[in-house]
């Protein structure tokens, strides 16, 4: 069974960073894509980052150059390192696996306001 939690998020000014953390487990994690979306308010569902089992990376435009996506194999963790954010990334981000497209965690909240 998937599982998959994500962490991390929390309210930050605009300019600020945070680091959110996806926990996963009933899979074998070293061996899957991973990848992060995001669903603003009143929004879609959209994707953010990709990364491979061979630690490849996709990134959604909104994401180039202020994001950065990454895993540690050893933790069955993948991450999501947000830099200079936007009110416009609020969002609740979830994780996902390529693998296991209808699996989905509880998501985290973001909210980026001064």
């Amino acid at each position: 069974q998937v599982q998959l939690v994500e962490s991390g998020g929390g309210l930050v000014q605009p300019g600020g960073s945070l680091r959110l953390s996806c926990a996963a487990a009933g899979f074998p994690f070293s061996r899957h894509a991973m990848r992060w979306y995001r669903q603003g308010p009143g929004k879609e569902r959209e994707f953010v980052a990709l990364i491979s089992s061979t630690s490849t990376v996709i990134y959604a435009d909104s994401a180039k150059g202020r994001f950065t996506i990454s895993r540690d194999n050893a933790k069955n963790t993948v991450y999501l390192q947000m830099n200079s954010l936007k009110p416009d990334d609020t969002a609740v981000y979830y994780c996902n696996a390529v693998a296991f497209p209808r699996d989905w965690g509880q998501g985290t909240q973001v909210t980026v306001s001064s």
